[in-house]
């Protein structure tokens, strides 16, 4: 249990420092067009396309040396970003963390879920494996902290290097190699059709939220995306050894369950990029302020830790996510009513607060949809549900920053039009706004010329910002109700008996 939850907290981590670290990034290595938006998403692409097929192998390797081997490729990736001279050196570090983390989520999941046998050890593994996913933003946030107020982004990422050493040791010493004794085959055909028809999805979103959705590749893309995940759903319609079961879905609890993890997340990872954009870009906070109002979301799973077993165990699975999701939506809605001139450090607390009870709630809903699979899927049912979460947490900052900027500008060029500023001046803004955006015209100083427009790039953000905030209240309402009017079942269920001979264990002999 301390090598999984280290493990998954190292990866949730690993995901989150590009993000927070994007402002330095900027500074320091003036990366141009999408290629900022690219030191996430190098991450995020193979954490997502990887997810089920290491729910694959990690049944036929064994659980430890995806747990080892995960953290040593977080390490390595880490330490590549950490020495990079360029932003291309950051996509390619990322992009080896990534795959790291793609093995650590489903396995330290399944390590922790097949280790359990009755309703009350997995609810009490659950909750321990949530709060330490949400204890991830906050080790994010001192990592980030390490590189102080005008400090090298560098930091965080040889920090996080170092933590990848410590994890491989954990898993090394405190584990035992299990694989399962119903060994999948690899699948050859659905790993290629999942990884492209994702891969090709992936890039269409967040090529056309940051540029065109017109533009041909992005539609190329989407078509690419479709015709392979077609064929991924026709290949394993027909495996006998799928790399996903297609009757997973069948279940009424696992096919809302894996809904409300995409839009859960979806809503809940938009609304922090929002509100962090917000903060720190439009609002110029400093860092400390900035990560106190992130540090809010990730507590939570942490302080509700004793109550989430108790609620897990008693409580309809349907009626913990629905609460969550509709504390998500609540927050949302408040965020996006606070106008964009406050800057209390209160007002973000007070709309983050139910964000952050939200998210710990829907996350351990979501997690304990492993329990209606039996345990010999668990790999798997774990590399299911971290592939749909990835994928919410890559789609809700993409979709979330196309709607707002996309707002902002039409909004930006309306007050232009209107501001009794010379002709010349407009031109100069208007060619600054055409090149890089309202959150441009926001940063120049207020003694140059395109400072008169700083105001009304300040207020159109925050009405785009406001309406993205918005959809993620809405996105997280609707799945509420989904939850709620869709019967899974009377409860969580019990967890299905673990056979002596389910998994086979190894003991290590570790030197």
């Amino acid at each position: 249990m301390i090598a999984a939850s280290f493990a998954v907290c190292l990866a949730q981590a690993a995901l989150a420092i590009p993000a927070s670290v994007s402002g330095l990034l900027q500074i320091s290595l003036k990366p141009v067009g999408t290629q900022l938006t690219w030191a996430s998403n190098a991450f995020l692409l193979p954490l997502v396309v990887l997810a089920l097929p290491f729910g694959a192998w990690g049944d036929r390797l064994g659980l430890k040396r995806l747990l080892v081997g995960g953290a040593v490729l977080i390490t390595a990736g880490e330490a590549v970003t950490a020495a990079g001279d360029g932003i291309h050196q950051v996509w390619a570090g990322q992009a080896i963390a990534g795959v790291g983390a793609a093995a650590l989520f489903p396995a330290s999941l399944t390590m922790v879920t097949a280790g359990t046998q009755t309703t009350r050890a997995r609810a009490s593994a659950i909750a321990i494996y949530a709060a330490a996913l949400g204890a991830g933003g906050l080790v994010t946030q001192i990592l980030r902290g390490a590189s102080g107020e005008d400090g090298s982004w560098r930091w965080p990422f040889a920090l996080a290097a170092g933590l990848g050493v410590l994890s491989a040791l954990l898993s090394q010493l405190l584990t035992r190699n299990s694989s399962s004794v119903h060994r999948r085959t690899l699948d050859t055909a659905g790993q290629i059709f999942a990884g492209v028809g994702l891969l090709a999805l992936l890039y269409a979103v967040v090529e056309g939220g940051a540029g065109s959705w017109s533009d041909t590749g992005v539609i190329v893309g989407f078509v690419v995306a479709a015709a392979s995940l077609g064929l991924f759903i026709l290949v394993e319609s027909r495996a006998q050894a799928p790399l996903l079961r297609l009757g997973l879905f069948t279940d009424r609890a696992f096919a809302v369950g894996s809904f409300a993890t995409v839009v859960g997340m979806f809503a809940y990872y938009g609304t922090v990029y929002a509100v962090g954009t917000r903060v720190g870009v439009i609002q110029g906070q400093s860092a400390l302020h900035l990560a106190g109002a992130a540090s809010v979301l990730s507590v939570f799973p942490v302080l509700l830790l004793p109550v989430i077993p108790w609620l897990l165990e008693r409580v309809s699975s349907r009626w913990t996510l629905a609460t969550g999701l509709l504390l998500i939506a609540a927050g949302a809605f408040i965020a996006a009513g606070l106008p964009i001139s406050d800057s209390s450090l209160a007002s973000i607390v007070l709309a983050l607060t139910p964000v952050g009870v939200g998210f710990a709630l829907t996350l351990a809903s979501t997690i304990s949809a492993v329990n209606t699979t039996p345990v010999h899927e668990a790999g798997m049912t774990s590399a299911a549900l971290s592939m749909l979460r990835n994928l919410g947490f890559t789609l809700g900052p993409a979709l979330i920053g196309a709607i707002a900027l996309r707002h902002a500008s039409g909004q930006f060029d309306t007050g232009l039009a209107s501001a009794p500023l010379p002709p010349q001046v407009k031109g100069a803004i208007g060619t600054i706004a055409d090149a890089a955006g309202p959150l441009a015209v926001n940063a120049v100083p207020q003694s140059s010329p395109a400072g008169a427009a700083r105001s009304i790039a300040f207020d159109a953000l925050g009405s785009g910002f406001s309406l993205g905030l918005t959809v993620c209240g809405i996105a997280a309402l609707v799945a509420c109700l989904l939850a709620v009017a869709v019967r899974p079942g009377a409860g969580p269920g019990p967890v299905p008996e673990v056979e002596n001979d389910s998994l086979r264990q190894t003991q290590q002999t570790s030197t």
